[in-house]
Parts: C-alpha cells; structure tokens; sequence
C-alpha cells in the first residue's frame, strides 16, 4: 500500500498542496501595481496637467519601458531564477512610483515626466509571466502524469482569468482611489503593493520549482520564439493591448467631455465585470470546445460590441456595450495565453510569457499615446473608434490561428 509520504501519493495531491494555500492570493495581488501603473499614471497626469494626450503620452512611456525590460527580465529569470530578478525589480519599481507624484507636481518640462514614466517601466515587475513559469514547473515535477494535462488547462485557465481579473481590478482601483482621496492615490498604493507583495512573491518557496539555466537541459535557441506559431499568438496579444489602451484612453475623453474624466478608470473597470467571470468559466468549457475555436468565437463577439462602442452616445449606453465588450476580451486573453503555454519553446516559459506581456504593454502604450492625441485634435467620436480596429486585428489572428494550427502543432509534436 502506498505511504501518504511517499512520490507517488505527493504526485496525486492537488497543485494547491504543492503551492501553498497563501501563494495564490500573494500572487494575485503582486500583479495589481503592474496592472495599476499605466491606468494610475493616465489619470494622474490628466487630472494635474488638464491634458490627455500628455496623459496619453507618458502612459505610453511606461509601456515602452516595459517593453524593453520585459524580455530581457524574462530572459534573466530563465538563466539565473526569478528571485534574483523580482527582489530588486520590485524594490526598485516601489520607490519610482512613490516619487512619481512629485514629478508630475514639481516638472516643468515634459521630458522629465517622461522619463520618470520610462523608468517606472522598466522596473515593472512581471509577477504574472513569473507566476505561469512556475506554475508549468510545479506540474511537470511534481503532478502525476496522469494528471497533468488537466491541471495545466486549469492552471493557465486560472492564471488567464487572474491576469484579466487584474487589468480589470487596477483601472478600478485607480478609479475609485481617485475618485475618493486624490489623482496621486493610485500611485501610492501601487508603490506600497509593489514594495509589499512582488517582494513575498519574489521570495516564496515556489520560485525554487524554476530551475536555474545551470541545473536544467538546454535552453531552446531564440528563434524559436519568433515561429509563425508563436508569432500569431504575439499579434494577437497586441491587438488585445490596442483595444485596452484605446477603449481606455477614448473611454477617459469621453468622460472629460462629460466632466467627470477621473470617473474614465471607473468606467473602464465595468467592462470587466462580463470580462472576469467570462475569463473564470473558461476553466469549465469542454475540452471538444478547443483553444482555437474558442479564439475565434470571443473575438468575434469582441469585435462586434466593440463596432456597438463606436456609436458612443449617452453615458448609460456606453456602459452597456463595455458589459458587452468584457465578454469578448476576456475569455480572448485566457485562451492566447493558454495557446502560448502550451507551444512556449523548451526552457523558454518565461521568456515567451514575458513577451505576450510586452506585446500587451507595447501596444496598449501606443493605442494610449494615438488615441489621446485623436481625441484632442480631431474628436472624440474618431477615437471611440480605435478599439472596433483592434478587434478586427485579434479576429484576423484567430483566422489565422485556426487555419495552420492543426499544421503547427503537427509539427511541434516532431521536433
């Protein structure tokens, strides 16, 4: 008879076992200030210096920091273990975002801001691309192997929602704390998160189950991030960040016209009341419900509430259609970065989740940075625009994912 002690029973238990039952909310929360920044640095500046497109624009400098770190932290985390990496990215990130209030209050040139917002960036802390590495780690070692094919859909269908959960809970955070207290808010409570919970992320017993570049098989070579098969899922992930940094910031100039463009956070977190249960009951679809229909379903629906959106309209109407719109995006983003989990090279989970993560970041900078520029100098009907485009990119990569994915998997299974 089997002891409970012994390799067999472990590999039976539940991945919450091998976790922790205190790993789950640490990680949870150690991705909110990542998900607070970009929103929280939009209102600060727009609520202190009366501009969206300055807001736009330094929102945008933050994605781009993160853009150039993401990969080369995700690169490090693979080579020499996350704790080296998250200890002092967190610490780091917390002390930017505590000083970055006094920035906006006290610069008196926009490049200064600028570059405040690019450093914030650059420190982000990638808890989540973190946190889906360890998680493939505990199952591969630890999971019986009659049980990890279910515990990972589950897993990566958790890890998805937890992202989208997040994105949605840091705008309405940044919303609320804006609203009540003070613009400077959001930030402070994002610098204290960052200080407080990346830090016992960054140190929990979990991040010994990712092994060290010394300790592990050889990593797959880089260009193998860049097959057509990783590609799509990249492209598709950035539309998604179009449409988050356009329906945010046309969102946000809607709700200036209005009077009210702090309420812009507020309004954006409705959309993720559809977004999160949606992106939570993924976990429960049928497995004959695959990945790839799956994309194409929600982004179609995605794509048609966000054709809705462009009609704008009173405030209530706008409401509407963004419970709409959540349906969409959510289960949307739970499947790519399910696909990616699943094709990530050898040895390269976090580099590949790192990268979805920047491509998110890029292009929610970038829609930021155009669309509130649109909405200044031309309208802000043109802008409420954006978000119907952005859609129209994650169906086409869908389509496109759908049709070779059969061929692709074909030939991962070869290699």
């Amino acid at each position: 008879m089997t002891s409970p002690s012994s390799p067999s029973a472990v590999a039976h238990r539940p991945l919450v076992h091998h976790t922790g039952a205190w790993y789950f909310p640490v990680a949870f929360i150690a991705r909110l200030p990542f998900a607070m920044m970009t929103v929280g640095v939009l209102a600060l500046v727009v609520a202190a210096r009366g501009s969206v497109a300055l807001g736009g624009l330094t929102s945008a400098a933050v994605g781009l920091g993160v853009v150039f770190a993401g990969p080369v932290l995700g690169d490090l985390a693979d080579r020499y273990g996350q704790r080296r990496v998250l200890v002092p990215a967190g610490v780091l990130n917390g002390i930017l975002l505590a000083v970055f209030p006094l920035v906006v209050a006290t610069a008196t040139v926009d490049g200064m801001l600028l570059a405040a917002a690019v450093a914030i960036g650059l420190t982000g802390p990638q808890t989540a691309a973190m946190s889906r590495t360890r998680m493939m780690a505990l199952i591969g070692e630890r999971v019986h192997p009659d049980r990890r094919q279910r515990t990972f859909s589950r897993a990566m269908a958790y890890e998805s929602a937890a992202d989208e959960t997040a994105f949605v809970i840091g705008p309405f955070v940044v919303g609320v704390l804006a609203a009540l207290i003070a613009p400077w808010a959001p930030i402070a409570v994002a610098a204290v998160l960052s200080f407080v919970f990346v830090t016992a992320f960054a140190l929990h017993p979990t991040g010994r189950a990712v092994p060290e570049r010394s300790e592990r098989a050889a990593m797959a070579p880089f260009r193998e991030l860049l097959h057509p098969r990783m590609l799509v899922l990249v492209a598709a992930v950035f539309g998604v960040g179009l449409f988050f940094g356009s329906t945010l910031t046309s969102l946000t100039a809607f709700m200036e016209a209005q009077g009210a463009p702090e309420a812009g956070a507020l309004l954006y977190g409705v959309m993720g009341v559809g977004s999160a249960v949606l992106a939570l009951a993924v976990a429960v679809l049928p497995a004959r419900f695959t990945l790839r229909w799956r994309l194409i379903v929600f982004s179609v629906v995605l794509t048609a509430s966000a054709g809705a959106y462009t009609v704008g309209g009173s405030v209530v109407a706008v409401t509407a259609v963004l419970c709409l719109m959540g349906i969409g995006v959510g289960p949307s983003l739970v499947t790519l970065f399910s696909l990616a989990g699943a094709r990530a090279p050898r040895g390269r989970t976090a580099s590949t989740m790192t990268l979805l993560a920047s491509a998110l970041t890029l292009a929610q900078a970038a829609a930021s940075a155009v669309t509130g520029a649109v909405a200044e100098s031309v309208s802000v009907s043109t802008a409420m625009l954006f978000p119907d485009a952005a859609a129209l990119l994650v169906l086409a990569m869908a389509a496109v994912n759908a049709s070779a994915s059969p061929r692709w998997d074909a030939d991962a299974r070869t290699v």
